[in-house]
């Protein structure tokens, strides 16, 4: 099966995100952090691609990327050749690091644009792991500086000084940062794909079904294109659930 063309960005601004395959951990000590980041300096000088914020966790990765010449998937191919080979060598593995492709989300308007930046920073807070601004691996600390692997230097325009910068990520609520993205499809749209991807009548039965199974079933649900929050709409399994079994 051909695979589907991805969506294109009118403003060149992508939400980027990429999973360890079988959630994978894709660092295990500082130093894999490090290269990661090594390389996005790298490859990002190399292309016009710009990092415009990031935050590395243990399975996954978001990027907010500037995309001014349909360079991403070059560039994103490269990071995943690069990265992948660094740590099957170090671990002495084989076979593949990350789940399918990168996924994309194209960020088309200013407000999206500001929701996406806050929920990339404050991930390690939704995930339970530390406060936003405690976490080392993302780029929390960088706002306003110059010469380093990201740009802010829109968001600074938009959002002023360092502490009118803590009071909008602070501000967020969980609804607005647990669920950048939203389902193109429509709830009917929805409900055929879940009788058709699972094989149930309704998604309220996966309230009966083992730990293990449903976690199978949420996953395979938002792989089908439905969002958190429209999972949890047509489940009645709660989001903070839902975003668990998808994120941890």
């Amino acid at each position: 099966m051909a695979r589907q063309a991805r969506t294109l960005s009118s403003t060149g601004y992508y939400h980027v995100i990429v999973r360890g395959i079988g959630k994978q951990l894709l660092f295990e000590d500082s130093s894999d952090y490090g290269y990661y980041l090594l390389l996005l300096e790298r490859f990002s000088k190399d292309s016009s691609i710009t990092i415009c914020a990031y935050c590395l966790m243990e399975n996954h990765v978001h990027l907010l990327l500037l995309d001014r010449d349909n360079a991403l998937s070059v560039f994103m191919k490269k990071m995943g050749v690069g990265y992948s080979a660094f740590f099957n060598r170090k671990y002495e593995r084989t076979g593949h690091l990350f789940q399918d492709r990168y996924q994309s989300e194209p960020i088309n308007n200013e407000s999206y644009l500001l929701n996406v930046f806050r929920y990339i920073l404050r991930n390690p807070q939704a995930a339970g792991i530390c406060p936003f601004d405690q976490y080392a691996w993302s780029s929390y600390k960088l706002y306003g500086r110059s010469g380093q692997i990201v740009d802010t230097s829109l968001f600074s325009s938009m959002l002023g000084s360092a502490e009118e910068y803590d009071e909008f990520l602070m501000a967020a609520t969980d609804e607005e940062y647990m669920e950048p993205h939203y389902s193109k499809l429509t709830d009917e749209k929805a409900k055929e794909l879940i009788k058709k991807k699972l094989g149930i009548e309704s998604g309220i039965v996966l309230q009966s079904f083992e730990r293990k199974e449903r976690d199978a079933a949420v996953a395979k649900m938002d792989r089908a294109g439905l969002s958190e929050r429209q999972i949890e709409r047509l489940t009645g399994i709660s989001r903070r659930i839902i975003h668990e079994i998808l994120w941890n």
